[in-house]
């Protein structure tokens, strides 16, 4: 196997013995071992070490690009947002600066660092590594001091702030080098890519305008924003696709319609404006995006971003539910396909797999796209590769989106693992339906609120936190450690899903993580224990019981009355072998309560803890500690 960009890299940072200003230069002592804190160290050697011991790794190993895509189901993934969680204060100064370091070496994360990160994340016990968009972003509108990985300003081109000036390699060399890196440690790697949505400034709109939706520039432009519909057309709206009936679905009113243009005959950028000038003269901009669904969100437009336009039909030359997600069935005749778009979006992930060798794609907005659209992109992707796995931005595993070719959905665990009501009713369904597609085991992601956000003092959320990637692990579900999560960081990364008025106004959109410049607590993890060694033992455990876990059968995830209403047990049971959880989901009080089995007297070993405890006369009584969670093996019955 050929590693030419690692080894080049390796060389390079032989090359750096000394930083060349002889400034300290600090790292987490946890991204090479298991203490929190911070050590002085010279980056050359520092991140050269780390990068022979890749090199050396005993288990590298050969992908099979032959096989199925089995390993899709059977991953453990950490999702690296490189910008955020390898950024760091190196000088320690207190501010995490944008431009680079005198040393050139950058504080904001980068590839090299995210390279460095591997044999960390390696060492919780994930093997796939899931990358949020590393793409080049447009500069007009831009939000926060880095602005959106979001707002796409070529699909092509990864962006520039995540090399490291003092190497002298692209970040497109080091990516090379990252995916070797990745391999050579048995982990696979996943991107995320962003289809539905451009940068304002994207660097498609010049040649190719009529790839995206135009506003006359007027004054009634300057009000734009999502359309208004009245009481009885949201009635109509939310009846007719409940139905599943998009025919004839209602439009804006000729007000708003009236304010989007046809695509310019000629587009120029200048000072930060992208304007087209019509056929007849008259000048027009590209038109922002919003949240198009529910069809009354009043979330103000997305000014950094804009639609892509899938369709060309004249009668829906316009932004709205309609022709964004709930497509207009009209919008089902193929002659309106953007087709020269179509096409180059398919092009993309095939792109990425002949120039990096990465192992799967997770499509932002999926659910949006059409899906005819969807199902072109997986089967070019699938040619060459047929173990590339498909991942869909979609809250519901249903067996459509598994018939599209996707092979796991975000779902809904995030919005119902936190209230023990809620998650008791999403896993009752699963257990009459089945589970007809993998989706990620977490509590969180980067659009969602920490666990520790939604539960204030560290203690209790680091308690929520062990407590809620336990139960995770032990679901028909792909374990996902949302990068932080293992540290209890409880800053959100974006205000994306469940967050209140509260939350956007102390968390101004300019200062989140998503658009600028942040690190994490990796110096004392919030002066918390870290989860790292809990979130090891569980997915350990797991890989030991995997067959059963990753059951989805109907039947295969039953929920035992316990007589605490705050202990929550899932027995998992395929065929006659059964696995039981119960956990504390009361983060700040020890709680004590009685299960009932229908075997007489055991005794049952905790897997976490290694304590015994004696099931007699058919009861099992249990104390647990605040978040605290214990896996049993029961005995097998005939």
């Amino acid at each position: 196997m050929q590693h030419t960009h690692l080894e080049t890299l390796l060389h390079r940072l032989r090359q750096l013995r000394e930083t060349p200003n002889g400034k300290p230069y600090h790292v987490p002592k946890l991204w090479t071992g298991d203490q929190t804190g911070v050590e002085a160290v010279q980056p050359g050697p520092y991140y050269a070490e780390i990068v022979e011991k890749i090199l050396d790794h005993p288990g590298s190993i050969s992908f099979d690009r032959d096989q199925n895509r089995s390993w899709s189901r059977h991953a453990v993934v950490y999702n690296l947002f490189v910008r955020l969680s390898t950024a760091f204060d190196h000088n320690l100064d207190g501010n995490i600066a944008v431009p680079p370091l005198s040393s050139g070496f950058r504080e904001t994360g980068t590839i090299l660092k995210a390279i460095a990160l591997l044999p960390y994340i390696d060492s919780l016990g994930a093997d796939t590594v899931y990358l949020l968009p590393l793409t080049s972003i447009g500069m007009v509108n831009r939000k926060g001091n880095l602005g959106s990985p979001y707002a796409v300003k070529d699909p092509f081109t990864i962006d520039p702030l995540l090399d490291e000036p003092a190497l002298g390699l692209t970040a497109d060399f080091l990516l090379k080098a990252f995916v070797e890196a990745a391999h050579l440690l048995g982990m696979r790697v996943v991107f995320e890519f962003v289809f539905r949505t451009a940068a304002i400034d994207s660097s498609w709109i010049t040649d190719h305008p009529s790839w995206f939706y135009w506003l006359w520039e007027t004054e009634a432009a300057k009000a734009y924003g999502p359309p208004i519909f009245d009481a009885a057309t949201l009635n109509t709206i939310y009846e007719k696709v409940d139905k599943h009936d998009l025919h004839s679905l209602p439009a804006p009113s000729a007000d708003y319609t009236g304010m989007f243009a046809p695509a310019p005959g000629s587009v120029r950028i200048e000072d930060g404006t992208v304007t087209g000038t019509g056929t007849d003269g008259n000048p027009c901009l590209v038109a922002s995006a919003f949240s198009d669904w529910p069809p009354d969100d009043r979330q103000p437009p997305w000014t950094d971003v804009t639609y892509l336009k899938m369709h060309n039909h004249p009668d829906f030359n316009y932004i709205a539910y309609n022709t964004i997600r709930m497509y207009d069935s009209a919008l089902e005749n193929p002659d309106t396909f953007n087709r020269e778009l179509w096409e180059t979006i398919a092009s993309i992930i095939p792109w990425y797999q002949d120039n990096y060798g990465i192992d799967g794609a997770m499509i932002d907005m999926g659910h949006a796209l059409p899906e005819q659209l969807k199902k072109r992109v997986v089967e070019t992707a699938r040619r060459n590769r047929p173990d590339f796995a498909f991942w869909d931005e979609n809250f519901d595993p249903t067996p459509d989106v598994r018939d599209e070719g996707f092979d796991a959905v975000f779902g809904s665990l995030p919005f119902v693992i936190h209230d023990t009501v809620f998650i008791r009713g999403l896993l009752n369904h699963l257990n009459r339906t089945g589970v007809a597609l993998p989706f990620f085991g977490t509590g969180e992601n980067h659009n969602t609120p920490r666990i520790c956000h939604r539960w204030p003092g560290m203690e209790t959320g680091r308690n929520r936190a062990a407590f809620v990637f336990a139960l995770s692990a032990v679901l028909p579900a792909i374990p996902f450690i949302h990068s932080g999560m293992e540290l209890c960081e409880w800053h959100p990364v974006n205000l994306g899903l469940n967050f209140d008025d509260n939350d956007r106004a102390r968390f101004p959109s300019e200062t989140l993580p998503l658009f600028s410049a942040y690190s994490y607590d990796w110096n004392d993890a919030n002066n918390q224990q870290p989860l790292n060694t809990h979130i090891s033992k569980i997915l350990s455990i797991r890989n030991r019981y995997a067959e059963l876990i990753l059951c989805g059968e109907s039947g295969s995830i039953i929920l035992p009355y316990v007589s605490e209403p705050d202990l929550f047990a899932v027995l998992r049971r395929n065929g006659n072998h059964a696995l039981l959880f119960i956990g504390n989901s009361n983060g700040e009080e020890e709680r004590t309560g009685t299960i009932e089995f229908s075997f007489a007297d055991a005794t049952l070993r905790d897997l976490l803890e290694q304590q015994d405890h004696e099931v007699a006369e058919h009861r099992l009584t249990i104390t647990c500690r605040p978040g605290q969670c214990m896996l049993f093996e029961l005995p097998r019955q005939n």
